[in-house]
């Protein structure tokens, strides 16, 4: 299979390097279509988030619904739920010590430790059927943004190549839609902030301001500190075209940008701060610093020290807390600086790729470039600003999504000029670039079908469908053998636990059952052998050892 996935590729290659060359006069003709419908900005900006929705939907027979599987998505649908039922937090339970679990606090609420923006979209996917609605949902909006800020930084056709590229690259085949981190939501944000900055520059109006602001304060409730990094460079931006401003209209740029930007800055963050006491019961205090408070003894950034070890209920706990987070990630400068190439490359992998990278050959181009001055100033911060944390993964830099796509869109037009003697080269290497894009879409569905889902959280999905398909309600004690991958956590529970069809409990060694069992006796009690292969499934009063 995989020599003929390769040859696939190999021929692929070939023929759209062939159909570049010999098709110039056709691809002329949709270009040129391609303009004129680009001009319709509103039109161009629906379309293409209606695109990606249909798009994904279209694919679900060989890219099924994905499946939770990280411990962060677990949390993130927590919040979901929580929301969906018309909650900002839930009570804590009294049988908490069982249900304990990662990403999660038991205390003083039982909540997700996450920002509240990517839960809310899920919620109203939930709403409509299912989380992941919400997550295709977010990924259209972030597209439709996307789109429109390069709108406010391009003429109309590049930002339409440029949307385009952002539905390829995230649309389909990404985890940003196949997973539920809903890193999305940051990028809209980002986008919501950097295309509102061209447009206040160049003819200010409140709705531009009111969008900067609801943008800054989606970052804030999805990725607040690197939110707060990408919008450095765009508020001193900001402030020095102010600054000229007032001094020459006062009354009319306070009233056409100040008032706006500070009005929806100040209710977004009289939001954050009620969403804060609600769950954190601190207006001040962020949930994910109290859990990390009560769970975490290593520092998030490279420059802290770490804390004495602490010791929890749970092996699971003690093993990923005390034995593979510090295992994993040694705190020390030349482990720090051996390990910045995977997280550039990791970073890399998502939002760029091979083919998206070949533009930026006009990189010298950029840097001599003034318009491009604040998406370069973000670039650098942002990414310095995560090579600062001591664990990293690919969304954490969703907002300087927002940022490479407007380098890259300049960095496109730069290389579309290239000539060589009377040979427009540019033009054809942004047309083959555009095809290899588009073609690789053909590419990965041949990869999806090639690669069925067979994994451990299939299993548990099995296994819970095995459970709510019979009649009354049930209780699923899981048990964990000592070699445990405690990546791999079967226990998380709904928002509402006493109502839920199927209530999922860990065995604790040394802690006694019988108040669990007391609590849920009207359920019926399972055990769940997690380890095994494939799981195992009893009546407790008939469970045996593994």
């Amino acid at each position: 299979m995989s020599l003929l996935f390769d040859s696939f590729v190999a021929l692929l290659t070939v023929g759209i390097c062939f159909a570049a060359f010999l098709g110039q006069r056709w691809l002329a003709q949709f270009e040129r279509a391609a303009t004129r419908f680009s001009r319709r900005t509103t039109v161009t900006v629906v379309c293409l988030g209606l695109v990606t929705i249909l798009s994904r939907l279209a694919l679900l027979p060989v890219l099924p619904v994905p499946l939770p599987a990280i411990h962060d998505e677990f949390s993130y649908l927590l919040a979901a739920d929580t929301f969906a039922h018309g909650r900002l937090a839930n009570p804590p339970h009294p049988m908490w010590i069982f249900f304990d679990t990662f990403h999660v606090l038991q205390h003083p609420t039982y909540a997700s430790k996450y920002p509240p923006a990517p839960g809310l979209l899920m919620a109203l996917g939930q709403l409509l059927g299912h989380p992941w609605i919400g997550v295709l949902i977010t990924t259209a909006l972030m597209v439709m943004a996307m789109t429109w800020m390069l709108q406010g930084w391009f003429p109309p056709p590049w930002a339409l190549l440029g949307g385009s590229l952002v539905f390829l690259r995230f649309g389909l085949f990404n985890f940003w839609v196949d997973s539920y981190y809903n890193g999305a939501v940051a990028t809209v944000g980002a986008a919501l902030v950097l295309g509102a900055l061209p447009r206040i520059q160049k003819r200010p109006r409140p709705r531009y301001a009111a969008a900067m602001g609801l943008g800054a304060i989606i970052l804030a409730c999805s990725r607040p500190v690197e939110g707060f990094i990408f919008c450095i460079p765009v508020a001193i931006a900001l402030a020095v075209r102010l600054v000229g401003k007032i001094r020459s209209d006062a009354t009319n740029t306070f009233r056409q940008t100040l008032l706006p930007l500070a009005a929806t800055l100040l209710a977004g963050l009289a939001g954050m701060a009620y969403y804060n006491f609600r769950v954190a019961r601190n207006p001040l205090e962020l949930p994910y610093l109290v859990y990390h408070h009560q769970y975490f003894a290593y520092p998030a950034f490279i420059w802290q020290t770490p804390r004495p070890a602490l010791h929890y209920d749970n092996p699971q706990f003690e093993a990923f807390f005390n034995v593979w987070q510090r295992a994993c990630y040694p705190r020390s400068w030349r482990i720090w600086l051996e390990n910045t190439p995977e997280v550039f490359w990791a970073w890399w992998t998502v939002y760029l790729g091979p083919l998206l990278t070949i533009p930026f050959l006009m990189l010298p181009r950029l840097l001599r470039n003034r318009k491009m001055l604040v998406p370069l100033a973000q670039f650098a911060l942002c990414l310095m600003g995560l090579l600062l944390v001591v664990w990293y993964q690919p969304h954490y830099g969703a907002p300087l999504a927002a940022a490479v796509f407007v380098l890259l869109v300049q960095a496109m037009r730069h290389l579309r000029r290239v000539k060589r003697k009377d040979w427009a080269f540019g033009v054809l290497l942004i047309r083959i670039l555009v095809l290899f894009t588009i073609s690789w879409i053909f590419v990965e569905t041949v990869h999806a079908v090639s690669n069925p889902l067979s994994s451990w959280y299939a299993r548990k999905a099995q296994v819970n469908r095995t459970l709510s398909s019979q009649p009354g309600n049930h209780l699923v004690l899981v048990r964990y053998l000592p070699s445990h991958n405690v990546h791999q956590e079967w226990v998380y529970n709904e928002a509402e636990i006493d109502r839920a069809r199927v209530v999922w409990a860990r065995e604790i060694p040394g802690v006694d059952l019988n108040p669990l069992l007391a609590y849920f006796k009207d359920r019926d009690v399972w055990v769940v052998d997690a380890d095994l292969s494939p799981p195992r499934l009893q009546p407790y009063g008939k469970a045996t050892a593994p």
